[in-house]
């Protein structure tokens, strides 16, 4: 399996050393990038990814090593630890230069079968929204299935975590890795996302947005043509 690891600080702490846990249990090729080193910029709220095209975006090349990443990935793992209650800085700069993939605008048809990973660590607390945070931008890009974990480490160092907080860990990760597994050759989206997909088929059909309308009606998703299933109609199943 493929994966990229997108984590939200570039220093090797408790977080990345979760992340790395998991995904050697996953097993295969793993791409990795650390923020801000690798990607550090801002939204710059030009909305032309919106208007007229992702390429427009001023930060698009310097953006697109990771896009591709994202694109090649089966599993997406985006690991932050909580920066006052939330994921860091870093992270939603990042993830706020996808907007333009969210369901409502542009989704890229990929992601409706693949699977994604939110990690987050803290010494106290936080981590139900910090997954949050990262978890939203996954949904909205219509990631098929989608796992958190988060916990509290009471430590700020990876060695000062205790035993007892690793053991949980590793059954965590044990678990979350053969969920990954188990539904790898055939990953699809749940009712929750197939539900909000064909509200934004319906809106689509009559898009007050050129770039978005022209995308929807090329993919045929205006029409019956599903993305989690070529010539799947999500009509015709739920009439």
């Amino acid at each position: 399996m493929k994966m990229v690891i997108i984590h939200g600080q570039s220093h090797t702490g408790s977080t990345c050393h979760i992340a790395r846990i998991l995904a050697d249990k996953i097993g295969g090729e793993i791409s990795e990038f650390f923020l801000p080193k690798d990607f550090g910029e801002f939204c710059c709220g030009c909305t032309r990814c919106f208007k007229e095209s992702e390429t427009k975006c001023p930060h698009y090349d310097k953006l697109a090593t990771i896009t591709q990443a994202i694109d090649a990935a089966d599993v997406i793992i985006l690991a932050s630890p909580v920066y006052v209650y939330h994921a860091t800085g870093a992270m939603k700069a990042l993830l706020d230069h996808y907007g333009w993939r969210w369901m409502v605008h542009r989704p890229e048809e990929s992601m409706f079968k693949k699977q994604g990973v939110c990690i987050s660590t803290a010494a106290g607390g936080g981590m139900r929204s910090t997954n949050k945070d990262m978890a939203d931008s996954l949904f909205f890009w219509g990631v098929a299935k989608i796992y958190k974990f988060g916990i509290g480490v009471a430590a700020i160092d990876w060695n000062k975590v205790s035993e007892k907080k690793k053991q949980r860990i590793n059954r965590e990760t044990d678990s979350i890795a053969k969920r990954i597994h188990r539904h790898k050759s055939s990953v699809k989206p749940g009712l929750k996302t197939k539900g909000f997909f064909w509200m934004m088929h319906l809106m689509q059909k009559n898009g007050w947005n050129e770039a978005d309308a022209r995308y929807w009606k090329e993919k045929g998703w205006t029409g019956k043509v599903r993305p989690w299933k070529k010539g799947e109609s999500y009509d015709s199943k739920n009439k």
